[in-house]
């Protein structure tokens, strides 16, 4: 399944089509994610899934400083905007990649089929979500076994997506380093 996951994603990688996903990724880091996080964080506390990691504690601490008008506004970005953002860095980055790898290593190289590391961001990003709709639904309960999954769910997707950035940057100097010796080898 991996195996026909990264095909799919070597297929579609065009250079345009990276640069819209940027776009709209960059769109709901810069405009909508903003705007949706006054809502959440009018208390003082930040949004859980932008941190690395956190305590069942730390976790709790924040949901009852939202307040009951973030929390539902919490609740109601990670129902509806953070379902579509996941799937679109996601691309992103998994389209990034598959780009990058062409233009820097050979075709049936196994580098080339870690371009569906980003798809492990999506899917912890996805389950964090859950969790966090959960806390969100059952606060003032605060069950301690339901935070730490839902605080590994939140490192994991933020593990995957520091290795995707990693990747991205070891395919840009490959293709880079492709590019030059390729140049000099013409001349």
């Amino acid at each position: 399944m991996l195996e026909r996951l990264s095909k799919t994603l070597h297929s579609f990688a065009r250079g345009w089509l990276v640069l819209v996903l940027l776009a709209l990724t960059l769109s709901f880091e810069g405009f909508i994610f903003p705007a949706l996080d006054q809502a959440i964080t009018a208390g003082g506390a930040g949004p859980l899934d932008l941190l690395f990691f956190y305590t069942p504690q730390q976790a709790y601490e924040r949901i009852a400083a939202y307040g009951p008008a973030g929390r539902a506004a919490y609740r109601l970005t990670e129902l509806t905007a953070d379902v579509l953002y996941p799937t679109v860095y996601s691309l992103f980055l998994g389209l990034l990649l598959s780009w990058l790898f062409q233009r820097g290593f050979p075709a049936q190289t196994r580098i080339q089929r870690w371009n569906v590391i980003p798809l492990g961001a999506w899917l912890f990003d996805l389950l964090e979500n859950l969790g966090i709709v959960t806390l969100l639904t059952i606060y003032p309960a605060a069950p301690i076994g339901l935070a730490w999954v839902t605080a590994v769910f939140t490192m994991m997707k933020w593990c995957f997506v520091g290795i995707s950035f990693g990747l991205a940057l070891v395919g840009a100097a490959a293709a880079i380093w492709k590019a030059v010796t390729r140049s000099f080898t013409v001349v």
